[in-house]
């Protein structure tokens, strides 16, 4: 386990929606580390203040409280963990502090805005850690991983969506692509990935291939590309044909469940990487 993880301390758990909080919290306990978090009404799960040894409920763009809460708790580090919905944190009503941050930013995307708030918290000596560090088994495999392996056609769509998104991502807009015979079908923006797959399959048609990646630059304590059983059913549900994530740089939840479901449904499942590109 990182150092970062290592000891006693009091680790400050900024959570999102979904299961990851949960784990991070297990996880940070398990190493020995209180826990105290901060959850976002609509956004985290109503039973993550059961699982951690404090709670605050803030409202998105509370940054200032944020920090106030953390620093009288004792927080000597930080992850982030879970999602948020984007269309609503659009209407944030930030506080003094958060407002300052959000004029320096000008409007910039998703991870501009990560970083400025890490570097923050980091100013107030609480340094924001990597959440794969404490939980590696999450991380997304190399590899082809269910379903039957990909054939010539579908390998051409992952190296054009792997282009595309890459692309995408540079430009701080969203993670996912959906194509189908080197045609962009959809781009992930603020509807998420799920909605994106949605719309993407609803034009594509049948045998779309779903590509989600690393944004070039990214920080990789802030917001890595994730997937999970949720994906696979969506996929199924809109007769999606191939999900290829970046290997060693995604989060893959509910791994074992998703890759059976995606066996079952003939989706095949790959954890993409330069050097597979181009050996196939």
């Amino acid at each position: 386990m990182a150092d970062a993880y290592s000891g006693k301390g009091t680790l400050g758990l900024i959570a999102g929606g979904g299961r990851f909080p949960f784990l991070i919290a297990d996880g940070a306990r398990k190493s020995g580390l209180r826990v105290v978090a901060v959850g976002f009404r609509s956004n985290t799960d109503p039973g993550l203040p059961a699982c951690v040894d404090e709670y605050q409920e803030l409202r998105l763009g509370q940054l200032g409280k944020l920090i106030d809460f953390f620093k009288s708790r004792g927080v000597d580090r930080v992850l982030m963990g879970g999602t948020i919905n984007k269309a609503r944190a659009m209407d944030i009503i930030p506080d003094f502090r958060g407002a300052r941050l959000l004029l320096k930013l000008g409007g910039k995307g998703d991870d501009a805005l990560l970083r400025v708030i890490s570097d923050e918290l980091a100013s107030e000596g609480m340094p924001v850690r990597r959440a794969h560090e404490l939980i590696p088994e999450l991380l997304m495999p190399e590899g082809f991983l269910a379903g039957r392996r990909p054939s010539t056609e579908i390998m051409a769509d992952i190296r054009f969506g792997w282009s595309v998104a890459k692309e995408l991502g540079r430009l701080d807009i969203g993670q996912t692509v959906v194509v189908r015979r080197q045609v962009v079908a959809a781009v992930e923006a603020l509807e998420g990935t799920d909605n994106a797959i949605r719309r993407g399959c609803s034009l594509a048609g049948q045998g779309a291939v779903v590509v989600k990646v690393f944004k070039p630059g990214q920080d990789e304590r802030l917001d890595l590309p994730s997937v999970g059983l949720t994906t696979i059913e969506t996929m199924r549900d809109v007769g999606a044909a191939c999900l290829a994530v970046e290997a060693g740089r995604s989060l893959f939840f509910d791994r074992e469940q998703a890759l059976s479901a995606a066996n079952r449904a003939g989706i095949a499942v790959v954890g993409v990487s330069d050097s597979l590109l181009a050996g196939d």
